[in-house]
């Protein structure tokens, strides 16, 4: 789980510096897009009619001379046509001289109009049109390139990234290797899963180039690049295993070692031993391959991580906990403002696991900075990103609503901000109540609030770089910020501000008291990157690996087994709420949308409950699913960016059964309450 290797090595950017020219190509691809919209109405405001000078006209080969006298002599003197000789014979086809007149006429006009046409194309072809209409066609090539480039960049970037993944140790586990035992099971196990993944993929390839549909050139490269990357996967599982770091312990326990292999390699013995045994060994190529179809969310989710890693790098976090510093809230009250700040940036990412990746340290360092014990402050970082998948403009409601027509984003975002309220309420509640260690003393708002302000100053220019970046895209591009261009965006917001502080803090000759010397522009891009190339790798190999466990699911029609329908909408609920928390376990929130939509929604409305109740629900379980052992997925990923020590520091803090295991206990009462309520109460309104 802890980094190593490649950054002791001083090669970090063997491996990063690749990951961010991939991420900033899927930026200018997006951005070009724009650009180019913009660049269409620009030269139509220029030129009007600029669409048809996007090509050199073609003359019209018609003769605009044409002599309509003999056109029509000819005409009538042609009699019936040849394919109808009957009608020739019985003298049932006679021409009408006026009617052939009016149809030479309007051919011989039609085609005057279109040689005039032509020549006023070629007198507006001036040099500055041709110039501008060579930077239009070029940009419109580059979004096409960048268009058909995009599941290729997708694929080296997840291949990239598992690998380094791997090599610096770095994969999402129940637990750390601490022994050697726990290294030599999980980088075994590693290996023999990654060789499942390559053969999988080779025989996936080989069906698809026996079968009787062709193979394009595209999808041959694509299985190509798998290939590849997984046989470079295999052997640097190979490698480590080899490779036994001599800080190991000696010994270990069995149980223990098999809690230390990562949670991707456990789906693929599962989903590989499965197909594997119903024949149909290509079966978690063909489910990785699906990945492709949706190539831009998953590319989406790379760029927010590099958000958060950016952000990690900045000031900005820590100078927005200074706003609230000087009211002395206790640890518990500060934790619920975290979380309720965290639930806006949430909403852009459009996934808990997402967010906890990108801004989980933050928010981590931040509360401990603050005086929160360690316990809650793990807890408000595993819960961060819980909050804020309900609410506009969130990408997991959108495919959602894509998903389903029985629902649209206005109604889900229109109920998402009252269970937003709710779950809000619930955690300030328990955070507030159950275990509170500190007295609730607020400073006098006299002396609080003069201090609070004088804390927003430094933030001002941070909100103009945001600004700044916002409507330039909005005025310049016509880009609104939205759940669409949100992954184009931040990127580019947070290399400004990282700009900005290479600016404004490299002018002062020292530190202010208590804050390290500024890294330089190259040195924060550079770390960013190479955190962010880790948790890419570790995350999106997870999500790839969860869709083909819900291939697993349905194909093996698990969901058969339950009714279509129930005579209850209680007795749907409740087992609805048991499948949600389930999957919320295993899987992603976007595989898992999709696998929902195909089977247990449709049992749901059969059952009389509410669409818009039932998604509503559904986001809720799933958040509840992440934070549930045994796997609980934001609290693995919490320890990932947090690093294992703290986690185990936390572990051996004494106290009562709820104290030594606060982390995990206070997001389970306020999630677990929330969805009780979310789930039942709305029936008592309109269940018979």
């Amino acid at each position: 789980m802890t980094k190593g290797g490649l950054q002791r090595s001083g090669l970090e950017w063997f491996s990063s510096l690749p990951a961010c020219l991939l991420l900033l190509a899927v930026v200018l691809f997006s951005t070009s897009s724009d650009i180019h919209n913009q660049m269409l109405r620009g030269g139509e405001q220029l030129w009007s009619g600029y669409y048809k000078l996007r090509m050199d006209p073609v003359q019209p080969e018609c003769n605009p001379d044409r002599d309509i006298e003999a056109a029509v002599a000819e005409e009538m003197a042609a009699g019936a046509p040849d394919d109808d000789p009957m009608a020739a014979l019985l003298g049932a086809y006679e021409k009408n001289p006026a009617d052939v007149r009016l149809a030479i006429e309007r051919s011989v006009g039609e085609c005057q109009a279109a040689h005039a046409s032509y020549l006023e194309l070629q007198d507006q072809l001036t040099p500055g049109v041709k110039a501008y209409r060579a930077v239009e066609l070029f940009v419109a090539d580059l979004i096409a390139f960048g268009l058909a480039g995009q599941r290729y960049i997708l694929v080296i970037l997840v291949m990239l990234c598992a690998v380094t993944a791997t090599l610096t140790r770095h994969h999402i586990a129940m637990r750390a290797m601490e022994t050697r035992l726990d290294y030599i099971v999980s980088h075994t196990l590693q290996t023999i899963a990654n060789a499942m993944l390559l053969g999988s993929s080779a025989i996936f390839r080989q069906s698809s180039l026996g079968s009787s549909t062709a193979v394009s050139g595209e999808e041959l490269m694509l299985h190509n690049l798998w290939i590849v990357g997984f046989a470079c996967l295999t052997l640097a599982s190979l490698y480590r295993l080899f490779r036994v770091p001599s800080n190991l312990q000696e010994g270990g326990r069995l149980g223990q070692a098999f809690l230390a292999v990562p949670l991707y390699t456990v789906m693929c013995l599962i989903s590989g031993t499965y197909f594997a045994m119903i024949g149909h060994s290509s079966g978690i190529g063909i489910y990785l391959g699906k990945m492709m179809e949706l190539a831009d969310m998953f590319l989406n989710v790379g760029l927010y991580v590099w958000v958060g890693m950016m952000l990690k790098q900045t000031r900005l976090a820590t100078l927005v906990f200074n706003v609230f510093r000087p009211w002395r809230m206790p640890p518990e009250m500060l934790a619920v403002v975290a979380v309720l700040v965290a639930a806006v940036p949430t909403a852009y990412t459009g996934a808990s696991g997402i967010f906890v990746i990108a801004a989980g340290a933050v928010i981590y360092s931040e509360l401990r900075a603050a005086g929160a014990r360690r316990h809650l402050a793990l807890a408000a970082t595993a819960m961060s990103g819980s909050l804020g998948v309900v609410l506009r403009p969130c990408l997991l409601v959108v495919v959602i609503a894509y998903l389903n027509r029985e629902v649209t984003t206005d109604e889900l975002f229109g109920w998402g901000i009252w269970v937003f309220v709710l779950t809000a309420t619930m955690f300030g509640l328990v955070a507030m109540s159950v275990n509170r260690q500190s007295k609730f003393d607020l400073a006098p708002t006299a002396q609080a609030f003069p201090a609070s302000f004088r804390a927003l100053r430094p933030l001002l220019p941070y909100a103009l770089v945001i600004a700044g970046v916002v409507l330039v895209y909005r005025f310049a591009l016509d880009v609104k910020m939205d759940e669409f261009s949100a992954p184009r965006l931040l990127p580019v917001i947070m290399l400004a501000i990282l700009v900005y502080e290479h600016v404004s803090l490299k002018k002062r000759t020292s530190p202010e008291p208590g804050q390290a010397r500024h890294p330089g522009l190259e040195r924060s891009i550079r770390g960013a990157t190479n955190d962010t190339t880790a948790e890419i790798g570790a995350l999106l190999l997870l999500l790839g690996l969860s869709v083909s466990i819900g291939g697993v699911i349905e194909r093996s029609h698990i969901m058969e087994a339950f009714p279509q329908a129930f005579d209850s909408a209680w007795s749907a609920m409740l087992l609805m709420v048991v499948i949600l928390v389930i999957l919320g376990m295993i899987m992603d929130a976007f595989g898992a949308v999709i696998l929902v939509t195909a089977t247990v929604a449709t049992i749901a409305y059969s059952s009389g409950i509410h669409p818009i109740h039932f998604w509503m629900v559904t986001l809720v379980a799933f958040e509840l699913g992440y934070l549930s052992p045994p796997v609980a997925l934001n609290h693995l990923l919490t320890r990932q960016v947090v690093g294992e020590a703290e986690v185990l520091a936390a572990q051996r803090e004494g106290g009562t059964f709820y104290q030594r295991h606060e982390r995990i206990i206070m997001p389970l009462i306020a999630m677990g309450i929330s969805l009780l309520l979310v789930a039942f109460v709305p029936l008592l309104f309109y269940a018979t």
